[in-house]
């Protein structure tokens, strides 16, 4: 299949931008059928308000929010560390390191 370059106006801005025949074919192949609304400023614009800047908890790439992270003591060799999740009262929480040891002998 061979793609054009194609104009298409900004539903945001209105200003004309052109969907080239590169961003058609990679749009194909991730089985996208829509072509695009907006120019890419409005694009980003749009992405920004919707997830937030870099700097409010979300990591510049991907889009998906920084993990919360909860202080912690391992359980097997007492060294501080953070982990993903908040610890519980009575169950044991491991470094990286003590993890992948307890891990591998399950």
């Amino acid at each position: 299949m061979s793609f054009q370059d194609k104009s298409i106006q900004c539903s945001d801005c209105g200003t004309t931008f052109t969907f080239t025949a590169e961003e058609q074919e990679l749009f194909a192949s991730r089985g996208y059928t829509n072509e695009p609304k907006r120019c890419q400023p409005c694009r980003e614009a749009r992405k920004s308000e919707r997830y937030g800047n870099s700097g409010s908890g979300y990591s510049g790439s991907g889009y998906r929010p920084q993990r919360q992270m909860f202080p912690a003591t391992c359980a097997q060799c007492g060294k501080d560390t953070e982990v993903p999740f908040e610890p519980r009262e009575g169950r044991p929480v491991y470094c990286s390191n003590c993890y992948n040891a307890v891990k591998v002998s399950r």
